[in-house]
């Protein structure tokens, strides 16, 4: 048995404001037709812009140790190291 209401075709048309307002509020439904499950409306993950200091600190003392030489062989590697003048041209 699901945790999320389910709510008809129909529903979705007619009170489409209402459940827009719900799934916008946290809300998740499944989408009925004909009585058969035919999707789930959920809301869109709210991607972070602040990670606090702890949480950083937390994550960076289980992170691999970073070798600078082979960071820099990286960064030789993809760049580009001709001088395109364009204005050259």
């Amino acid at each position: 048995m699901s945790t999320q209401p389910e709510i008809t075709q129909r529903d979705l048309r007619t009170r489409s404001k209402e459940i827009m307002d719900a799934v916008q509020g946290g809300r998740s439904f499944i989408v009925t037709r004909d009585g058969h499950r035919i999707g789930e409306l959920i809301p869109l993950r709210r991607r972070r812009r602040f990670v606090p200091r702890g949480e950083f600190a937390a994550m960076s003392r289980t992170a691999p140790d970073l070798s600078l030489d082979a960071f820099r062989a990286d960064q030789d590697a993809t760049a580009e190291h001709g001088t395109d003048d364009p204005y050259a041209r």
